[in-house]
């Protein structure tokens, strides 16, 4: 499992820890039943903290994509795919907000807007 921390993104470490997981998560690179590094293992490869991984993971388990069993380490829980498809539709309404920020500001129409989702969405 690579993990690859930025000391120059505004994300904090342990954030930046549990989303590049939620997302081997989400796109199926760790599977359910998976068992994850341990929070010192983890740790003493980044570098950090074993309180920041422990953040990191403490969140996964909070949102659901982790399971932890004391003595035997954290898993990836078992896939609610209700639970990833609203993940996956909050992460494309934040880029289409980003996109109609940027529309609204070079004074593309709606329309215009529209057909270019629809020919990124056909060829995606």
């Amino acid at each position: 499992m690579d993990i690859i921390i930025s000391n120059s993104s505004e994300q904090p470490i342990y954030a930046q820890i549990a989303t590049q997981i939620k997302n081997l998560i989400i796109t199926g690179e760790l599977a359910p039943g998976d068992a994850l590094p341990s929070i010192r293992y983890l740790a003493k490869e980044l570098r950090i903290s074993v309180i920041t991984t422990k953040r990191a993971y403490d969140e996964l388990e909070r949102d659901g994509f982790i399971e932890t069993f004391p003595g035997k380490g954290s898993f990836v829980a078992s896939k609610n795919t209700d639970f990833i498809r609203e993940e996956y539709l909050r992460i494309a309404e934040e880029h289409l907000e980003k996109a109609v920020r940027a529309a609204k500001v070079a004074g593309i129409e709606l329309t215009e807007l529209e057909e270019v989702l629809r020919l990124l969405y056909r060829e995606g």
